[in-house]
């Protein structure tokens, strides 16, 4: 059996990313019950920001139990962390708190190499997936030596925020691959089946998928961000500065125009000069805001549901592993 399948308790080695505003109970519980691993991003089902923590912990409960409605299987919860030495944010403290409460033993943890943090937060019983956001060989030994359970590889290919570094995704994978005994997901520009299978010759477990599920039935994006997915090319699309390192892999309309050219001159650009991705993925103001995604859209051509999608990309891997008896289960709610 592989071992990212053995670790998260599913069929598939595939988790859907937590994509900030771009996660619902929906998408995270359709992609679970297909059989690969769902993650309820930071505002998951959300429509506008919440006054404060508590508010914010709240939505996230209610998020939480909508998707235990949904589905029986395993699920994560996104967690930040800061650099080495830092203290936990109070954002992140409360996600935890709501995480310990609500009983979702996996975290996907994205950000800086925090050893304290993931021995923590093992230590607390959590299964660990991270994900380095700049990815590094000494920082995916680090999370390894921490306790991490998997790594994700992150390519210069993602959308959202990219690596500062940029290294393909063929180039970083197997450098992670070979640093660290724990098994490895590989993400960035995978959207179809021939990606998925040179993630996996490139020594990856298992695959890590954004932009991919964006375009799906039952993704909360807004109609016209996931039509803007299909209009586009990877040709088409731009990159703007952050000013955290990295960049936005943006489509090229009239606010990331602008963005992009403040950033190449103003390398310090704050995230309100720039802009922000709600305004675009979620409300599908495309113009007004930034829709964010992957060099992988070249490669998708239809909105689909998780289900299908899931089952074209794994559809060699499937063929070659075997397929459980029960994977053609239906997106139906989970027994009460």
């Amino acid at each position: 059996m592989n071992r990212i399948t053995e670790i998260l308790g599913v069929r598939y080695p595939i988790i859907q990313a937590p994509m900030s505003w771009v996660t619902s109970a929906e998408l995270v519980a359709a992609v679970s019950n297909a059989g690969g691993m769902g993650t309820l991003g930071p505002n998951a089902g959300q429509q506008s920001a919440p006054k404060d923590l508590s508010e914010h912990a709240l939505r996230l409960k209610q998020e939480i139990v909508k998707t235990r409605q949904l589905t029986d299987q395993p699920f994560g919860l996104n967690y930040f962390t800061g650099p080495e030495g830092s203290e936990t944010s109070p954002f992140s403290e409360h996600t935890l708190q709501v995480a310990l409460e609500e009983k979702v033993d996996i975290l996907v943890v994205v950000g800086a190499v925090n050893t304290a943090e993931i021995r923590r937060l093992k230590s607390l019983g959590f299964t660990v997936v991270f994900r380095e956001l700049h990815p590094t060989v000494s920082g995916a030994q680090a999370a390894e030596q921490a306790g991490a359970d998997i790594i994700v590889a992150t390519g210069f290919d993602e959308g959202g925020s990219t690596p500062e570094i940029p290294l393909g995704t063929m180039t970083v994978v197997p450098m992670i691959v070979d640093a660290v005994k724990i098994p490895v997901m590989a993400t960035g520009g995978i959207a179809d089946k021939r990606g998925v299978n040179a993630a996996f010759a490139l020594g990856a477990e298992g695959v890590y998928l954004g932009t991919r599920f964006i375009a799906s039935d039952e993704s909360p994006a807004h109609s016209q961000a996931k039509q803007d997915i299909l209009r586009h090319g990877a040709e088409d699309l731009i990159l703007v500065r952050t000013g955290r390192g990295g960049f936005w892999r943006a489509t090229p309309h009239e606010l990331a125009q602008t963005a992009k050219a403040l950033s190449d001159t103003e390398i310090n650009a704050s995230f309100a000069q720039l802009g922000n991705l709600k305004t675009a993925m979620l409300d599908g103001q495309l113009e007004q805001g930034i829709n964010t995604v992957s060099s992988g859209i070249q490669f998708i051509d239809e909105i689909k549901p998780c289900r299908e999608i899931i089952t074209e990309l794994l559809e060699d891997w499937i063929e070659k592993n075997g397929n459980a008896a029960d994977s053609d289960r239906s997106f139906v709610p989970a027994a009460q």
